[in-house]
């Protein structure tokens, strides 16, 4: 813990009701929250790597919740042993550590944290922020119905405790405009922008992340099988690396692995892509697809992968660490979101990241998408997997030399860079500093 002291500095909690490793826009608020003076105390689920700068901060210290053990209930009472069970870890941590000042809370999840942490303030007179990035009942009820009575009794809660907050924050314009509207709240508009370390890099930077994935991957070999080669650089009689020009084009995507973000759809266009280039290798290049992320349903498409044996597409599926998804990012040809959202009023965080990159996007169309893609300008829309396959042969042929697609991603390239003058650092001291 930090041995930092200071009668005048103020102490912030941010609590996450999730895993810390995977909440990146709550790791970027510890670190302003740090960089700007703050002691922080973040609270959740550590079951994976915390991001290293806020690890090794002495201003931060990282308070990790006892995760639910895996017991053979029915639902409705697991759930109820499980709010319990939470409840109990969050106290044991709060009287733990020293109190609040201000206590920032990510919802979703919402239940039961939203009362307890407003419960805390109410006593210690903290003051009590909500950062919205969706809501909670919203994703209850893509397992169950809006009309369930858990689901309606989580709305009530969610909006209740959030009416007591004294600060909200929120991703998009759509749910500013909703928490305004339909429920007395409200919020101050916080976009995700990327953090400094999601940045175009040198072709020296993507051979390093080719050789490494190299190691494990065979797709990353080159035939040539030499070590300074790989398939997609080569090391020229100068020794300089450059891009090979029969390089496979490189796709890459986040995914939680979750019926939110329907993986089906990628299979389904890749599928289709494979039929179209098999039948004209000579306008379509091979692809690579890295899928990266953890969840529940990716053994069952991993299964899916290997029954389809495609011809001109490869899919992996590795787990890359934090320092290497940025490099993986900014290596790819086309990004791919398959993220829709539960409300319909918050935007994925990996597009910012892929945004900040430099990558363009071919992303999931829902309600609020607009805010952050806007079709055939830095990206491309979807509805359904043969659109997708659409944007993916449109992009790909000719790849990479296609000179009637060069104006296009000029266009892109300006718009990303113009996207990428604005930083997650120089955003936050604007919008939230000045609020605290």
């Amino acid at each position: 813990m930090s041995t930092i002291n200071s009668v005048n500095t103020k102490r912030v909690w941010v609590v996450v009701l999730g895993d810390i490793g995977r909440s990146p826009r709550m790791q970027n608020h510890v670190k302003s929250f740090a960089e700007n003076g703050y002691l922080v105390e973040v609270i959740g689920y550590v079951e994976s790597r915390v991001n290293q700068e806020i690890a090794s901060d002495p201003r931060v210290n990282v308070n990790k919740l006892t995760s639910f053990p895996e017991l053979q209930l029915p639902r409705l009472v697991k759930y109820i042993f499980k709010i319990f069970w939470i409840i109990l870890s969050m106290l044991s941590i709060f009287f733990s550590i020293k109190k609040a000042d201000i206590l920032m809370l990510q919802n979703p999840p919402g239940i039961p944290a939203l009362a307890l942490c407003y419960l805390y303030c109410k006593v210690v007179k903290a003051k009590f922020i909500i950062d919205w990035h969706n809501y909670s009942w919203t994703i209850m009820a893509l397992e169950s119905s809006p009309k369930s009575p858990v689901v309606r009794f989580a709305k009530t809660i969610e909006y209740y405790f959030g009416r007591k907050s004294d600060l909200n924050f929120c991703v998009t314009e759509a749910m500013r405009q909703d928490l305004l509207e339909n429920y007395d709240i409200e919020a101050t508009v916080l976009y995700d922008r990327p953090p400094e370390k999601f940045q175009s890099v040198s072709v020296d930077k993507k051979h390093e992340i080719f050789q490494k994935l190299a190691k494990l991957y065979p797709e990353f070999r080159s035939l040539d099988k030499y070590d300074e080669m790989t398939a997609f650089t080569v090391t020229n009689s100068k020794g300089e690396i450059k891009l090979r020009d029969d390089r496979p084009g490189l796709i890459v995507s986040s995914t939680s692995w979750t019926p939110d973000e329907d993986f089906q759809i990628l299979l389904d266009a890749l599928i289709q892509y494979d039929q179209i280039a098999v039948n004209d290798d000579v306008n379509y290049p091979k692809l690579i697809c890295v899928i990266t992320g953890k969840g529940p349903q990716k053994a069952m498409y991993q299964q899916k992968i290997i029954d389809h044996k495609l011809k001109f597409v490869k899919i992996l599926t590795p787990w890359l660490e934090n320092e290497d998804y940025p490099l993986m990012l900014a290596s790819a040809d086309l990004g791919v979101c398959l993220h829709y959202s539960s409300s319909g009023l918050d935007l994925p965080m990996k597009v910012v990241d892929m945004f900040g990159c430099g990558l363009p996007v071919c992303a999931m169309n829902f309600k609020c998408l607009h805010e952050l893609v806007i079709d055939g300008k830095n990206g491309f829309v979807f509805n359904e997997a043969k659109e997708l396959s659409d944007h993916l042969t449109n992009w790909f042929y000719g790849f990479p030399g296609n000179v009637a697609l060069s104006a296009m991603k000029d266009e892109f390239s300006r718009n990303l860079k113009k996207f990428q003058s604005l930083r997650w650092t120089e955003n936050w001291k604007r919008i939230v500093l000045n609020r605290l």
